[in-house]
């Protein structure tokens, strides 16, 4: 289930809104000019298949927005010491605070991950799952949460090879609100 939940910035115990309905999240994210849409969920979807799985989305998105790169990852949890070094890496560096020069446009075909976008004076927490697709335009100051277990595959779409550039602002305002981990348990 997609929730939207939506703090002041500088209050992150008061809830403004929190929703499920994919209408209204939808409504609240284009207010801020975020795009959000619900693609069908296909299972067994994996990093090598999922293009071809959604080719007529992926070709669709990639023609409007004038795309030039699309690709899939894969994050799978692993008891190995070696991937949990990764993906905590992985983790501690999108939990800070950037922007990109690009949008950044991402499809989640299996699993979930969380997108806190902070505009003007609030976060919206943007907890996206399995047929989920968020663009987050360019110079948005934002930060992506996978949690401590990432478990997702997702689509990526880029206006250039260089992929999404992190710009980051060294502020520490992602440490003060619920990580993926707490907005999953408290669903």
């Amino acid at each position: 289930m997609t929730l939207l939940t939506v703090w002041p910035d500088t209050e992150p115990g008061t809830v403004v809104v929190r929703t499920a309905d994919p209408v209204e999240i939808a409504d609240e994210l284009k207010q801020l000019g975020v795009r959000y849409e619900q693609w069908p969920v296909i299972p067994g979807v994996t990093r090598e298949n999922a293009l071809e799985a959604y080719r007529a989305q992926v070709d669709r998105v990639t023609e409007a927005e004038g795309y030039v790169m699309v690709d899939a990852m894969e994050m799978t949890p692993s008891d190995d010491p070696a991937w949990l070094e990764s993906a905590g890496a992985a983790r501690r560096k999108f939990l800070a605070e950037h922007t990109h020069d690009d949008d950044e446009d991402r499809f989640f075909a299996r699993g979930a991950g969380v997108f806190y976008l902070h505009v003007e004076d609030r976060v919206h927490a943007v907890l996206c799952e399995a047929g989920d697709l968020l663009s987050v335009p360019k110079n948005t100051t934002h930060w992506f949460d996978m949690g401590t277990r990432p478990d997702y595959v997702s689509i990526r779409f880029f206006h250039d090879d260089d992929g999404w550039v992190g710009n980051f602002t060294g502020s520490e305002i992602a440490k003060s609100f619920p990580t993926f981990d707490t907005l999953m348990a408290g669903r």
